[in-house]
């Protein structure tokens, strides 16, 4: 079997599984298989695939139409131009969240908090982008933990980010400039309404509270305040629907200069507070 043999009946099996963009997956899943970049999977298009290939990109191919994400067979996912090593662990690394990067690097910080680090993307890329900062990353989950310490070696920022496993501010201790957050923001009404990549496959306590989605923000607005500095700055990612919600909360914990930044879609996708300076 050709390359191009392989791909159309792997896009065939994958549209049948109800994938979406099945041409693209298999296109990515065969350049994995064949350990080349997807970019050069035309140029093989015309050979017969060698067996131990066509093994691989075989069983990759069963694996995505059950829905394992393209990501967890890839190991990695890729966030504000870095790869991030991911695993059924953490949560995948979104675009969507690259907004809070930008939020976070309008202005300049030192020490940054990062609550619920996952696979580390938000600690680990802030640190990337801002050299003479350190950070902290806390996850309740000891398997994010290792994860997020792999990227931040991966990523060559280890000696300035520690990682620690901790109930949102349990174990933390001293203030920060800065403190980032993508909570579990899902509703447990919402969660049937995911799809079967993300409900299945992804960590539920990065994804829901198993409550109203804003279980999460009330534990950071009441923590936040004795961890910020005066004129340090608190983001969260939200839901699109939880943007007055999650201002609220932190006007009530004293947090001031609220601000509601939208995604690249027009989505509301970032709250900003500020700890006053008195």
């Amino acid at each position: 079997m050709t390359a191009a043999e392989a791909m159309v009946a792997a896009t065939a099996r994958l549209r049948a599984a109800g994938v979406d963009d099945p041409a693209r997956d298999a296109r990515v899943l065969l350049a994995h298989a064949a350990r080349i970049e997807a970019s050069r999977v035309t140029l093989i298009a015309p050979e017969d695939l060698a067996p131990d290939i066509e093994e691989r990109f075989d069983q990759l191919i069963s694996l995505r139409a059950v829905r394992v994400p393209v990501s967890h067979l890839l190991g990695e996912r890729e966030f504000y131009g870095r790869r991030f090593k991911v695993s059924r662990d953490v949560l995948d690394p979104r675009p969507e969240t690259e907004t809070l990067i930008e939020v976070a690097l309008a202005e300049p910080f030192d020490h940054v908090l990062d609550l619920g680090t996952g696979s580390g993307c938000l600690l680990v890329t802030l640190l990337a982008e801002m050299p003479s900062a350190r950070g902290l990353g806390v996850d309740l989950s000891e398997a994010a933990c290792l994860q997020a310490s792999a990227n931040a070696v991966l990523h060559r920022v280890q000696t300035r980010a520690e990682l620690r496993q901790s109930d949102w501010f349990a174990a933390v201790d001293g203030r920060f400039d800065l403190i980032v957050s993508n909570p579990p923001y899902i509703a447990l009404s919402e969660m049937d309404d995911l799809s079967e990549e993300v409900r299945s496959h992804e960590p539920r306590m990065a994804l829901t509270d198993e409550g109203d989605g804003l279980g999460a923000y009330r534990a950071i607005a009441m923590g936040a305040p004795k961890r910020l500095r005066a004129g340090g700055r608190l983001l969260v990612e939200i839901g699109p629907t939880q943007a007055d919600a999650v201002s609220e909360l932190f006007i009530q914990a004293g947090l001031e200069a609220l601000r509601i930044l939208p995604d690249l879609d027009g989505r509301d996708r970032v709250v900003s507070a500020v700890m006053p300076l008195d």
